[in-house]
């Protein structure tokens, strides 16, 4: 895809959703990075359904840390892997009380060293809580960026890193979220809506599928 035709792509999701945003239900850094830890091989529907009954009770590293492993469990327990979710969030409650003052650190190394939480979750974190300029590729963002010849890639890296080359700078903030929501509902892995995407005339992709009355 030439510089060009990125611009237009941008330009498009844009003016389709100009302020985008996680579907994960948060007030706080914190509650982020416990939606986001939560969301691993588990839906954003089904994680805000069980945030929505756990940060009334606790939505601070103390007050998770009071309920305890067992405790914890009892509120993500309709979540995938809940037992070790709830065993790595324990964990990183305590390392955020001992280390780091309470808070969610905004830098990529620290939030890396916490229990449950890589790459992508670091750049989610980053991006969303404090602003800064990460892709975040998940297997959404992955398909549309090798889909679309946008920045194909091998490796979810390597697609983040040609992410970090080719898309406009105005763009860089929000790139994350335009993709990632485009993925989940137009460029879908078995179906994709390409008769309903506004970026369908700049994809690579082929053959394009067509519109369900014309099948």
């Amino acid at each position: 895809m030439k510089p060009a035709q990125r611009q237009q792509l941008f330009e498009r999701l844009r003016a389709q959703n100009p302020k985008p945003t996680t579907e994960l239900q948060y007030t706080t850094p914190f509650e982020l990075l416990v939606a986001v830890v939560l969301s691993a091989q588990a839906t954003d529907k089904g994680v805000n359904l069980a945030t929505r009954k756990l940060f009334p009770v606790a939505n601070t590293p103390e007050r998770i840390l009071q309920l305890g492993e067992e405790g914890l469990r009892e509120y993500i327990q309709t979540i995938g892997l809940f037992r070790s979710k709830a065993k790595h969030l324990i964990q990183t409650c305590r390392i955020l009380i001992e280390q780091h003052g309470s808070t969610v650190p905004a830098d990529r190394a620290a939030l890396e060293a916490l229990p449950g939480v890589g790459r992508k979750t670091a750049n989610v974190i980053l991006n969303t809580a404090f602003g800064q300029p990460t892709i975040a590729v998940d297997t959404h963002i992955f398909r549309v960026a090798n889909r679309t010849g946008l920045a194909p890639g091998k490796t979810v890296l390597a697609v983040e890193n040609k992410l970090l080359k080719v898309v406009p700078e105005e763009f860089r903030h929000d790139a994350h979220h335009w993709l990632i929501l485009h993925g989940r509902y137009i460029c879908k892995a078995r179906k994709p809506e390409c008769w309903n995407c506004v970026i369908a005339d700049l994809c690579r992709y082929h053959p394009k599928t067509p519109a369900p009355e014309n099948r």
